[in-house]
């Protein structure tokens, strides 16, 4: 399991201003969650879509319509994670996410997701009052050095030299899997944060 940081923390990144709810349409998002197709719901909203359909599988976004795996907390919905009325749905919402996250999905709705992931990575990377986890700066850092070590190598399994342009399938490659690296931790981090 991940090196996780406190349930509090999360990166900076809330609803953008004047959102609302993909539920109840409200301008006002209580208790904000995104999920991981990166539509914004208030918390008992998305809560509510849960209950209402088959507790036994993921609900679909109101919106896209893509099977939602992941719910993560705003800034604010964390830190207020504690208060007597908002518990209950951070509750249940973890609940949702230890059940639904680590289940496996097709490469289409990775693909899908990874815009979402790519925006959060990025803004906890940019984030000065909370770094990512040590393991994971590790693996970046290892995945990130291997695969330059590679390009920057002489050989190569489509040399370019023979191949021409096509020579560059290889270091593309290389490139898309230390990405997918990458990717597949930060989701690790985010569920382990994020799910009972």
């Amino acid at each position: 399991r991940p090196e996780m940081a406190p349930a509090s923390a999360s990166a900076s990144v809330a609803p953008p201003v004047g959102a609302r709810c993909a539920v109840c349409r409200g301008v006002d998002i209580s208790v904000p969650h995104q999920a991981n197709c990166s539509h914004w719901f208030c918390g008992h909203c998305i809560v509510g879509v849960w209950l209402q359909g088959s507790v036994l599988r993921p609900s679909n976004c109101p919106v896209c319509r893509r099977p939602i795996t992941l719910l993560v907390p705003s800034e604010v919905a964390s830190l207020l994670r504690d208060e007597p009325e908002i518990a209950p749905v951070m509750n249940r919402i973890e609940q949702y996410n230890g059940r639904f996250a680590g289940v496996p999905h097709s490469m289409i709705q990775w693909l899908l997701d990874q815009p979402f992931y790519m925006r959060r990575m990025l803004a906890e990377f940019r984030d000065t009052r909370q770094e990512p986890p040590s393991s994971f700066k590790i693996q970046v850092a290892l995945a990130a050095t291997l695969a330059l070590v590679y390009l920057a190598s002489p050989i190569d399994l489509f040399p370019e030299a023979f191949l021409g342009y096509r020579g560059l399938l290889d270091d593309i490659l290389v490139l898309i899997v230390a990405y997918a690296f990458i990717s597949a931790a930060y989701r690790d981090i985010l569920v382990a944060r994020h799910a009972v």
